[in-house]
């Protein structure tokens, strides 16, 4: 498995979906750095040679930040919003959505899953013995 960023490339992928397993790298992004190191896209993993995949982690490590790098900043401006007290950083305090979504219902994901209303309230009577 060729290793990129401190990630295990899948083999059986194209390089232009595998790129994408790092944190960091999405899609189109994917696209243009194998474009601006001049790999086809539709290689697969496996078939890349050791001068290619060189090619690709200095690109990468040069231009973009990626994985632990790209996190850590991450975490850095949502602790800056957090500390200015803005409403987007009280959002994230109270574990609500962030970006104007409805919260009378389909929040669920954001607040994991909290199931709070009960069925109809009345209790079965015991089953007979």
């Amino acid at each position: 498995m060729p290793r990129i960023a401190g990630v295990n490339i899948p083999e059986q992928k194209r390089i232009v979906i595998a790129l994408t397993y790092i944190f960091g790298i999405g899609l189109s992004l994917s696209k243009k750095i194998l474009a601006e190191t001049g790999i086809d896209p539709s290689v697969k993993a496996k078939d890349l040679n050791s001068n290619e995949i060189n090619r690709l982690k200095e690109a990468i490590e040069k231009n973009y930040k990626v994985e632990g790098e790209r996190r850590r900043e991450i975490i850095t401006s949502i602790k800056r919003l957090k500390d200015i007290g803005c409403w987007r950083g009280s959002r994230h305090i109270k574990g609500l959505p962030v970006r104007g979504q409805r919260t009378r219902t389909n929040t669920r994901t954001v607040r994991g899953n909290v199931r709070k209303t009960v069925g109809s309230g009345r209790k079965l009577p015991p089953a007979p013995k």
